[in-house]
């Protein structure tokens, strides 16, 4: 038996282990989690830790980062490691509808609606016989540790970790309970049922199912969920899934927005780590997904980090210069998702970047230390090209023309900060829908909420999910060609 000493700030921890583990694992395992955008692949470089003792020698990508990587060092022995102070929580979103008129509310005092985002976890507490929210939490998502999008995920759960996965969220799932309880000073016994929206991959590690279905073509997933089951010995509500890569987030998106009983074309995208679209249209549900990745969320970039105090969050171009604001006002720590968005518009108009994405310089300084390099921009180009391309994909497949739609409503914490006209100004919504935007905040939140407090709104949610219908982008030829299209940035006016 060996022991990894684990310095953060002022406390001290120790750990035993056997064998010879991955320190990332380890420190995930016991409740440090240390971010691997890049999937645990060496990639990213964002998890340098200080650590010594009895090590595997340093991998091509430790020597290519000049530092120990926790993704990439194994532990041979007694070790010591040095952790960063945990950071301070991200501004998760959690707006949408304050309050619920109970119809025909599920049986019990006290109900937690909770969205597993890929990212993010958001959490609501409400008294089931008023439909009055108590309390609120929110958190990152733990298994950000393990890797940063659904493939990765899926991965890992593929080769032995499908039990970390689930220990993970279901420890963050009883954390956000105790939270939301706590600020409306109500004991935790009193919550008698959870509902509890997430895609479909997160639905399927949360109850510690074998994700092999979602791994490889023709991606059909074998549970669709759609029932009740017991978590942290609580009845819990699954709403249903639409497909492998449309999960039950989506449907309770569309719940919330109402989409389904709309007489018009209209259009919901929410726009994070995964792009999922919907398009409803003469009784039919088309959706799709595009893997964005998660750039959007702030991950995968250079100076990315979430909605923490110091992110820079807007960014715009004055008096032919950058003028940047950050959250709280603080000093300025790195980039989050809307900020990044802004960034991108805002070097277009100046010019600094063209329409390709090219620049003089591989770094371009925004404020206080905190740059954009090329692969960032890029990587905004890749993730920005995916949506456009399912947008219109989904728009040619039903036949319908942008300027017919009704609305865009866009759901998702990222969407809720993000400023149309700089969306429009990268390409990333279609500049004919820019008058036409509603912002839902977590509708896929608000969805399972109705769900505690409309007995009837479980029917309703497997009636969305069997009108929809799937339009897959994998080997699609002419998403293939629409995403090359908007790979470059649109001329500016």
């Amino acid at each position: 038996m060996h022991e990894l000493t684990v310095r953060q700030g002022t406390a001290c921890t120790r750990l035993s282990f056997e064998g010879t583990p991955i320190l990332a694992d380890l420190l995930a395992e016991h409740g440090f989690p240390v971010q691997r955008p890049c999937g645990g692949r060496g990639k990213c470089g964002k998890c340098a830790v200080e650590v010594s003792g009895c090590l595997s020698q340093p991998t091509a990508a430790e020597v290519a980062a000049g530092a120990r990587l926790a993704c990439q060092t194994t532990l041979l022995g007694d070790a010591q490691v040095t952790l960063p102070e945990a950071p301070e929580r991200a501004r998760i979103e959690l707006s949408g509808e304050a309050s619920f008129r109970p119809l025909a509310p599920v049986s019990g005092r006290l109900g937690l609606a909770v969205d597993i985002g890929t990212t993010t976890l958001a959490a609501r507490l409400l008294e089931l016989s008023t439909g009055k929210t108590l309390g609120q939490a929110a958190m990152l998502n733990p298994q950000t540790a393990v890797a940063a999008d659904v493939m990765g995920r899926i991965g890992a759960a593929l080769e032995g970790k499908l039990a970390l996965l689930q220990h993970q969220i279901l420890q963050a799932l009883e954390a956000l309970l105790n939270q939301a309880c706590q600020q409306a000073h109500r004991d935790p016994a009193e919550v008698d049922v959870l509902s509890v929206a997430g895609n479909t991959t997160m639905l399927y590690l949360l109850t510690g199912r074998n994700p092999e279905s979602l791994s490889h073509a023709p991606f059909e997933a074998d549970c669709l969920f759609g029932q009740e089951t017991t978590l942290l010995g609580r009845r819990t509500l699954l709403p249903p899934c639409m497909n492998a890569f449309v999960g039950a987030d989506i449907t309770c998106a569309v719940l919330a927005a109402g989409q389904c009983l709309e007489e018009g074309p209209s259009l919901l995208c929410d726009i994070g780590t995964n792009g999922e679209i919907a398009l409803w249209k003469d009784g039919v549900l088309y959706v799709t997904s595009t893997a964005a990745g998660p750039a959007f969320e702030g991950a995968g970039i250079s100076c990315g980090c979430g909605s923490i105090p110091g992110a820079i969050d807007q960014v715009s171009a004055e008096n032919g210069a950058l003028q940047v604001h950050t959250i709280d006002e603080a000093a300025p720590v790195g980039v989050c998702g809307s900020g990044l968005i802004d960034a991108i518009a805002a070097l277009l108009q100046l010019e600094i970047i063209d329409e390709t994405g090219a620049a003089d310089e591989d770094e371009i300084p925004l404020s206080g230390g905190v740059s954009l390099l090329s692969r960032d921009i890029r990587a905004v180009q890749l993730a920005k090209a995916a949506v456009a391309a399912g947008i219109d994909t989904l728009l040619e497949t039903a036949g319908v023309a942008p300027e017919a739609l009704t609305h865009l409503s866009i759901a998702g914490g990222f969407g809720s900060h993000l400023r149309v006209a700089s969306a429009v100004a990268i390409g990333l919504i279609p500049s004919s829908l820019a008058q036409k935007v509603r912002i839902l905040g977590n509708a896929s939140l608000t969805g399972a909420c109705r769900l505690l407090m409309d007995a009837a709104a479980q029917s309703s949610a497997a009636e969305i999910a069997r009108r929809s219908q799937h339009v897959s982008l994998g080997g699609n030829p002419r998403f293939n060609h629409l995403y090359v299209e908007h790979m470059l940035f649109p001329e500016q006016e």
